[in-house]
C-alpha cells in the first residue's frame, strides 16, 4: 500500500497507509487527523482541507481547477504549493507524498 506522510499543524509527521481510490483528504480524515476539517465533505466548496504539498512532490499532481484556485485565494496561508486535499486523487504514483496541514483561516 502506498504511504502518505502528513505533517500536523504542530509539526508532528505521521505516516499512514494510503488507500488508492480515495482523495488525499479522505485518507487524512480517515486516519484520525481531526484538524483537517473538510466541512464540505470533498465538494470543493470550503477550503477547510487546505494542505501544502512538499515541493518535490508538487509536479506529480494535476493542475488546479478554477474553483480550487478561487477557494485557495481566500486563504491567508496560501503558498506556491497549496492545494485542496479533496481535489487530489490518491494513486500508486503518489506513494511517499508529503503534505502539511495548512494553518486554519
Amino acid at each position: 500500500m502506498p504511504k502518505l506522510f502528513v505533517v500536523t499543524r504542530e509539526g508532528e509527521e505521521k505516516v499512514v497507509e494510503g488507500q488508492v481510490g480515495l482523495s488525499v483528504m479522505e485518507n487524512i480524515r480517515d486516519n484520525g487527523f481531526d484538524e483537517l476539517l473538510a466541512l464540505c465533505g470533498g465538494c470543493c466548496s470550503c477550503a477547510t482541507c487546505h494542505v501544502q504539498i512538499d515541493p518535490k512532490d508538487f509536479d506529480k499532481l494535476g493542475a488546479l481547477s478554477d474553483d480550487e484556485n478561487d477557494l485557495l485565494d481566500s486563504s491567508d496561508h496560501r503558498t506556491a504549493t497549496s492545494r485542496l486535499s479533496c481535489q487530489i486523487p490518491f494513486t500508486e504514483e503518489l506513494d511517499g507524498l508529503r503534505v502539511v496541514i495548512a494553518p486554519e483561516d
